[in-house]
């Protein structure tokens, strides 16, 4: 059981989300109007879901001004398809994308996929290609340099970290990552790896090749 915020400005879209949800046992508290919720609350939420257009605030503005002060996954829901709303959304700290019109199933299934995400155990670190991974507190540090991955870059750089040397499609990073299956939502991967590799860049660091027509893989 999780506790979930779902934020939209269509009643019928969080009547939706939340009988669905409310199914799997979870808590689901929603909103229509984001300017008469206080803030910090958003902090005792296991996963937020956010519609990108509402006419108070957007949701990639409301995603940067609360990301700091939540740890947990941030899902946007949005009619929008087009590259440059995914890239911007990603990299203000959104987690996935779900698309409208969505069903029931594909709505339950990607919120189990981030939930069962957060709950594992990591205890470990290792180090590879330059870069170190404290699996515990889920870090990348590269030298003396902390590089600040969201969660879902975290995922993906330390799956691949882990199988170096495979080459894995943005289907099957997808797949195994947020533990869906989606075809259109694997787009989401490649604006992942562009934040990865800027991040990484910026400490001198570039371990994640492309092989083209296939993949990616960590060298």
């Amino acid at each position: 059981m999780a506790n979930i915020l779902a934020i939209d400005d269509e009643k019928g879209i969080l009547e939706l989300i939340k009988a669905a949800l409310s199914k799997e046992g979870h808590n689901v508290t929603t909103i229509n109007k984001f300017s008469t919720f206080p803030v910090e609350q958003c902090s005792n939420y296991d996963l937020i879901l956010l519609d990108v257009m509402m006419p108070d605030i957007d949701g990639f503005t409301l995603c940067r001004n609360i990301r700091d002060l939540v740890d947990c996954p941030i899902l946007f829901l949005t009619a929008k398809t087009m590259e440059e709303d995914i890239i911007k959304g990603l990299g203000m700290g959104g987690d996935d994308y779900i698309t409208k019109p969505f069903g029931i199933g594909e709505l339950r299934s990607r919120v189990a996929a981030h939930l069962r995400r957060e709950k594992r155990e990591k205890h470990n670190s290792f180090l590879i290609s330059g870069v170190n991974f404290k699996l515990a507190s889920k870090e990348v540090v590269v030298g003396e340099f902390s590089v600040p991955l969201t969660k879902s870059e975290y995922e993906i750089s330390e799956f691949l970290a882990i199988n170096h040397g495979q080459v894995f499609s943005k289907e099957k990073i997808y797949e195994t990552v947020f533990g869906f299956e989606g075809e259109s939502d694997s787009s989401a991967i490649v604006e992942h790896i562009k934040n990865i590799r800027a991040k990484l860049a910026k400490v001198g660091c570039s371990p994640i090749e492309t092989v083209w027509g296939i993949g990616y893989k960590w060298v």
